[in-house]
């Protein structure tokens, strides 16, 4: 079969020597790494933090399927418009294409078309595949738009339109369809799932015009109108060209705005967005350049920058305007847009500090948009989808993002009104925070996950207290740096873990370590005692103490590589992957941890174990990643391993030094400065940094300050 244009130019550029000065990046980024396992990412189209991901959907269902796609499967139900990236739940998927060759089983919940692998390419902005029965389909991206072309082996030629296109936790509540005129349909989904109340309207145009149409599965239909929980669409054309085109635009607000959105693309061509698309993505990799001649580890290195840029996502319209759950459109002021999928429990760690780097402008609108999510809702977001506060982990984890945007002094949204709402994120009346406050901890017999909650909340009263400091608020100061000491009151000196107590004060009986409890009403969330007790980022001296001393807190540590990989109960956590004795780096809570080696002056351990862990948990192809890479949190953890440092207090404005994986690095920092990293000194199996440099002058802390970063300049480790 003749191959598209954009199949030439992937087989063309693949060619291409490695680093060239004028190279461009988006070839080392593999769109399939982390499809297969339990990666849970997806393959598709999107544009960095566009509203559209116009990606396959396997049409089965399953936790290893939670972004519609997963390597595994030989099949494809069609190909929608909204997918979220490495998450652990299922949703969104909205508004389902495929094309048909006949419409054999038309009304069926799902067509599925076989295809294999061979027949699949996918790039920055650009997914393409030839199904076994010879259609060839290709897509790209806008930030509202997806645009679909489809090539047909034959005349007949049909286009399923399946608003009700559902799986996993998700369903349609209520659909439409309208025929505007011979090449346009407008409609809506509504649907109910992880996000509750969610609405997506769209506007479709084809490129041909619409010879004949029928409505599926309509519970009213009035001539060229329709709806229905299972809504479907076919529609044929009027000549024999063999290539269709759709271009759907997506809104928050209405049909008119989806056809508003469509003048993203315009009168250009599909090969002209494809350019667009990877020059969007070609312009974020451009960021941070690195020198290497391991094609491999540029591939890891630059797919895991280009996953760090798929969330938040868009949500509003051009005009700013966008649709809450409670059905209220509202306006974010002053041109602003309004972003949603704040997957906070996980991004605060090492993504969001990253952005501060990476995205200085987008963290602003990043916090605008929590600022906005705190007005509309009455508190900080604790897990916004689609507008919708899934309530989703533990923490109030919008007060360290917003809190290392403060100390770092990024400008572009009101201060004031941000500490007002991180203030009462931390007298909310729910999550088990009044009881939190009334009792110093969590007790258990209050609330599940009592031992994770309570070490989180003391860490986000931490970042309360230095925003008060900063701010001149003394009182709120020693208020929440009391509460940051929270997390002595679960420390057991007999086991060395942080244990859960009940109301009375007591320990729960009996404890077990690796015990593994995925309910609500486990003690630790997603995870064992010996993974969440290291969680005190905010007080390393504070925390040894209990121990002892540091030398009896790098035992501890010790001990925790070398216990055993293994979890008891009989409801373990599907998220507890990636073991190295209890360390499990498939899951956010292990990902501080071996940096703080490191900052107990014990870099040897660090390089040790970062080396080991880069090496086993992030590989090439669809089964790279160990975990879900929970959007983008796994792939961040691996840019600033790469560079040789890591946010271990993700809110202190400090990085901690590890052992850098590259030979050297320009990162473009936000104030046109450039930092460069170099490294010097022989690798090998036991090669430690001995020493850092910046500017020529040797550190003889273990850490460096973003303040000092954004100076540029050069920072150069020395191996050893």
């Amino acid at each position: 079969m003749k191959r598209s244009f954009i199949f030439c130019v992937l087989t063309a550029i693949a060619l291409l020597p490695v680093f060239t000065s004028a190279q461009r990046l988006t070839k080392y980024v593999d769109p399939f790494l982390g499809t297969g396992g339990h990666g849970h990412t997806y393959p598709g189209a999107t544009i960095p933090f566009g509203m559209v991901q116009l990606s396959p959907d396997n049409g089965t269902q399953g936790w290893d399927w939670c972004s519609g796609y997963h390597y595994s499967s030989d099949s494809i139900a069609g190909f929608s418009h909204t997918h979220l990236n490495g998450t652990g739940i299922g949703d969104w998927c909205d508004v389902s294409i495929q094309p048909l060759i006949d419409t054999i089983g038309a009304n069926n919940r799902f067509i599925k078309h076989a295809f294999s692998h061979d027949q699949e390419k996918a790039a920055p902005g650009y997914y393409g595949v030839t199904f076994n029965n010879g259609i060839q389909c290709e897509m790209t991206a806008t930030a509202r738009c997806g645009f679909h072309r489809y090539r047909f082996p034959g005349k007949e030629q049909w286009i399923r339109i399946d608003p009700g296109f559902q799986i996993n936790w998700d369903s349609t509540t209520q659909a439409s369809l309208t025929i505007v005129n011979d090449s346009t349909v407008t409609g809506y989904r509504f649907s109910t799932g992880w996000a509750k109340n969610q609405r997506v309207f769209f506007a479709i145009r084809f490129n041909r015009k619409i010879r004949s149409f029928r409505f599926i599965n309509s519970t009213d239909q009035h001539n060229r109108n329709a709806i229905g929980n299972q809504l479907k669409l076919l529609v044929s054309f009027d000549d024999e060209d063999r290539i269709v085109e759709v271009k759907t635009g997506l809104s928050s607000v209405s049909e008119q705005k989806a056809l508003v959105a469509l003048q993203e693309i315009g009168t250009e061509n599909f090969e002209q967005i494809v350019r667009q698309a990877d020059a969007a993505w070609e312009k974020e990799l451009n960021k941070i350049r690195i020198d290497t001649k391991d094609q491999a580890f540029a591939t890891r290195f630059y797919t895991a920058l280009y996953r760090t840029c798929m969330a938040p996502s868009l949500y509003s319209d051009a005009d700013g305007s966008y649709r809450n759950h409670d059905n209220r459109v509202l306006q974010m002021k002053q041109g602003a847009q309004r972003y949603t999928i704040f997957s906070l429990w996980d991004t605060f760690r090492a993504l969001n500090p990253l952005f501060t780097i990476t995205q200085p402008e987008k963290t602003s609108a990043f916090i605008n948009s929590m600022l906005q999510f705190y007005e509309d809702n009455g508190l900080l977001p604790v897990w916004d989808i689609s507008t919708w506060e899934a309530n989703t982990m533990t923490g109030y984890h919008a007060i360290p993002v917003i809190a290392d945007a403060i100390m770092k002094n990024i400008q572009g949204f009101d201060q004031e009104k941000a500490y007002t709402a991180m203030r009462k994120s931390a007298f909310q009346q729910q999550r088990g925070t009044p009881d939190y406050i009334r009792y110093g901890y969590l007790p258990q017999d209050k609330h599940g996950w009592s031992v994770t909650i309570t070490l989180e909340y003391a860490f986000d009263d931490w970042c309360i207290a230095q925003i008060a400091k900063k701010m001149g608020k003394n009182d709120d100061y020693h208020l929440f740096m009391q509460r940051a000491k929270s997390y002595q009151q679960l420390f057991d000196p007999i086991t060395g873990f942080m244990r859960a107590k009940d109301s009375l004060g007591r320990f729960i009986e009996p404890f077990d370590p690796l015990l593994s409890e995925h309910g609500f009403d486990g003690q630790y969330i997603e995870g064992t005692a010996w993974q969440h007790s290291f969680f005190v980022p905010h007080d390393i001296e504070g925390f040894a103490k209990l121990y002892g001393g540091k030398e009896q807190l790098i035992a501890k540590l010790d001990a925790l590589f070398n216990a055993p990989s293994e979890l008891h109960g009989t409801n373990t956590s599907l998220d507890v992957t990636g073991l190295i004795g209890q360390y499990a780096h498939g899951n956010e809570p292990s990902h501080h941890i071996i940096y703080m080696y490191s900052a107990l002056d014990r870099r040897d351990k660090a390089a040790h174990w970062l080396k080991i862990v880069a090496d086993s948990m992030y590989k090439n192809g669809p089964d790279g990643l160990t975990g879900n890479d929970d959007c983008g949190q796994m792939s961040a953890w691996y840019i600033w391993t790469a560079l040789g440092m890591y946010p271990m207090n993700p809110s202190s404005g400090t990085y901690v030094f590890g052992y850098p994986l590259i030979e050297s690095a320009t990162i473009q920092l936000p104030n046109n400065q450039k930092l460069v990293i170099r490294t010097s000194g022989k690798r090998h199996a036991k090669a430690v940094v001995k020493d850092v440099y910046w500017n020529g002058k040797k550190l003889t802390d273990t850490f460096i300050s973003h303040h000092q970063l954004l100076t540029g300049g050069e920072l150069r480790y020395v191996l050893n």
